[in-house]
């Protein structure tokens, strides 16, 4: 910050942390809500018919389509926005207020029962076109300041965000088709879960955003030990390094099997086994880049819930232990490495990066305390779950012990996202 105030730049992130903090707050109050009526059924009639089913959708979507993705479309609009132009603020306001406004309007449809019945593409009759339309709003503000800053970038920026756009483009068409009911994914006829392959690609994926974000969000090369960093040095084009192992682990998921595959399979086995080498390969690829100081423990912890992202889901695949822990809490524990876990780890860094100021005090060990405690409980919900469910569906003491343990590290989480959301709300 200077004497003239913030820099448009800055004020954008802040307009991004709100947005994604918000969301990530309002997920949160849904999911206690949601332990709460686990842990005392009785209390979910006083909101009949709002039930934990009507609940459900607003918890996971409000998550994947809000805190997990919108620190990223902010990390897009820190690479496309020209900050010199007169409006670029108000432009950042309107596609994150599209894609909130899209989040609020599918809550409505989600707790009247309009969904489709698909986890995590809830998005179905008059709600179905909402998302996607707001993604059209994103699209076209990019484009155009991509267009206003064209004559200053250079041929590889200028390729760079032409693919980019290209493929943005077809995001919200594919959204779309696959919120359709009669549009499934390949089914692992073993398990009735996600064959090897679809996990392979959906994972790789997120390697690559993640491989991409310090181009994004224009972070300088992190100097040579010894060397005082300088502030105009610019980011590296992109490091090479990682191309290779990203290419050739590509490869592997376009010459596998993408059909109703088992995870009997030993091709499956090995394929989703490539992943391991990225537990290492992805936390390195961000040191080379001088992240904010405060940025630094987020990926820290971003790292280890890797590891044991990666780790306990490949060992989880394997025949004998999938069919044991599929579709016990042990996924739900799953789902929390990668979102709360993982995902948050990200995120808290790409905030960061965005508006220059880093997490309240208190507010990263809450969350990660709260996030090891959440995990704990559910992964021993799901062991004792898939020997003893009668013990799970009468609510019996031990059930009630880790539940109980689910709900404090649920509002220990809750607490820090709402003195972080506060943080930034009081922010200029």
């Amino acid at each position: 910050m200077n004497s003239r105030g913030p820099s448009p730049a800055s004020v954008v992130g802040t307009v991004v942390a709100r947005h994604s903090l918000g969301w990530l707050v309002a997920a949160n109050v849904v999911g206690i809500w949601l332990a709460l009526i686990l842990l005392w059924p009785a209390l979910g009639d006083a909101l009949a018919p709002l039930s934990y089913g009507r609940w459900m959708p607003l918890h996971l979507n409000w998550h994947l389509y809000g805190w997990c993705s919108l620190p990223l479309v902010g990390a897009l609009l820190a690479w496309c926005l020209d900050v010199r132009h007169p409006r670029v603020v108000t432009h950042a306001a309107w596609a994150l207020g599209a894609w909130s406004l899209a989040l609020l309007v599918g809550g409505v449809a989600w707790l009247g029962g309009v969904t489709s019945g698909k986890l995590f593409l809830d998005w179905h009759g008059w709600s179905r076109p909402v998302l996607p339309a707001a993604m059209h709003v994103l699209w076209a503000l990019l484009a155009a300041h991509t267009w206003w800053r064209w004559r200053d970038l250079p041929l590889g920026g200028r390729l760079a965000r032409l693919a980019v756009l290209a493929v943005l483009l077809a995001v919200p068409t594919v959204l779309q088709w696959a919120a359709g009911r009669d549009v499934y994914p390949a089914v692992n006829p073993d398990s009735g879960g996600a064959t090897g392959s679809a996990l392979l690609g959906s994972t790789l994926g997120i390697v690559t955003i993640y491989l991409a974000l310090p181009a994004l969000l224009g972070l300088p090369a992190r100097p040579a030990a010894g060397v005082p960093p300088s502030p105009k040095e610019a980011a590296p084009a992109g490091n090479w390094t990682w191309v290779w192992p990203l290419l050739a682990s590509w490869a592997v998921f376009a010459v596998l099997d993408r059909g109703h595959t088992s995870h009997h399979l030993p091709s499956q086995i090995t394929a989703l086994a490539v992943l391991l080498a990225w537990i290492p390969l992805l936390p390195a690829s961000w040191q080379g880049y001088a992240w904010p100081a405060a940025a630094r423990p987020w990926l820290w912890s971003a790292a280890g819930w890797w590891a044991l992202l990666v780790l306990s889901g490949w060992v989880t695949f394997l025949p004998g232990v999938s069919e044991r822990l599929k579709f016990t809490h042990g996924l739900v524990a799953h789902a929390h490495l990668a979102m709360a876990g993982f995902v948050t780890g990200v995120n808290g860094a790409i905030v960061i990066a965005l508006t220059g100021r880093g997490a309240p005090r208190g507010v990263f060990g809450a969350w990660q305390g709260g996030c090891v405690v959440m995990v704990a409980a559910l992964l021993w919900l799901g062991a004792q779950e898939a020997g003893r469910e009668a013990g799970l569906f009468h609510n019996e003491s031990w059930t009630h012990l880790w539940l109980g343990l689910r709900l404090v590290g649920g509002l220990a989480m809750g607490a820090a996202a709402i003195r972080w959301f506060t943080q930034e709300v009081r922010s200029p």
